[in-house]
């Protein structure tokens, strides 16, 4: 692996500690929402990102979210976990997502709309999988803020532009100008905050499918069809939903109950 890439890795923030005690307390077996609410309470950021995300139109509640209480409640334990843990990563990664020509605005949307797309998606497909796969699916972007970071510190931002105009995937432009891909890295910077094994191995090969382990194949292959549905670059398009679909049936996974949960967001969406 590109050494600037481990140095980057190497050199990240710890994790906070309210984040450390989400994790312990999500590794729990027996949850109280109580409990979640005496960690989140401590962290500002964390309650004005739930409110923020639960008031937005992808989740469609009928009267405004105005307490973490009352979000915890619609969104549930897991839920809430996965975006209080999810919007303290990205602000903690924050950089410039020039050479992917998206904001830091455009990847947290694309990024809870996959945790979304993924909870309605495996709602009628395993309640275990909804549970397992909802903080995953938000956070199997995260090596694109190193990537981006490396690509533009090496001048590398035109020739992967050029790259990914020639009709490269972004994960073969991402691999050809820095030897790696952002599933790898997200994995290797969740090894390096002592994060779950479980979390690591779903999202280490969703770039690279072949080489996954099978105890671990068929989430990563959730996960890869949300996120090319939820592609950073054209997220929820029709272009990325058909791709998405044709992957999901490649994969002999649940087609009907995955295209409904895209009809479902979609008519969310039409709110905002």
């Amino acid at each position: 692996m590109n050494e600037n890439i481990v140095d980057k890795i190497e050199s990240l923030p710890p994790l906070p500690k309210t984040i450390i005690e989400i994790e312990e307390f999500r590794q729990q077996p027996d949850k109280e929402p109580f409990d979640l609410l005496k960690i989140i309470e401590k962290d500002a950021l964390i309650v004005s990102t739930l409110l923020k995300v639960s008031n937005s139109a992808m989740f469609g509640f009928r009267s405004k979210v105005e307490t973490a209480s009352k979000a915890i409640s619609l969104l549930g334990i897991n839920f809430t976990i996965s975006i209080a843990i999810g919007g303290t990563i990205q602000n903690l990664l924050k950089t410039n997502l020039k050479p992917y020509g998206i904001s830091s605005d455009d990847f947290m949307r694309a990024s809870n709309l996959a945790t979304t797309l993924t909870s309605l998606w495996l709602n009628k497909v395993s309640f275990d999988l909804k549970e397992e796969l909802a903080l995953p699916a938000l956070l199997q972007e995260t090596g694109k803020f190193v990537l981006s970071d490396v690509i533009a510190s090496c001048e590398k931002t035109e020739e992967f532009e050029e790259l990914l105009s020639s009709g490269k995937t972004v994960a073969e432009a991402e691999e050809e100008i820095t030897g790696t891909t952002t599933s790898e890295i997200t994995a290797r910077i969740f090894k390096h905050w002592k994060l779950s094994e479980n979390l690591i191995n779903v999202i280490e090969y969703i770039d690279d499918i072949e080489k996954c382990k099978p105890e671990y194949l068929h989430k990563t292959q959730i996960l890869s069809v949300v996120k090319t549905i939820c592609d950073v670059r054209d997220t929820f398009s029709d272009n990325s939903i058909k791709k998405g679909l044709l992957e999901a049936k490649k994969y002999n996974l649940n087609t009907i109950a995955l295209q409904d949960a895209i009809d479902k967001l979609q008519e969310r969406l039409l709110d905002e």
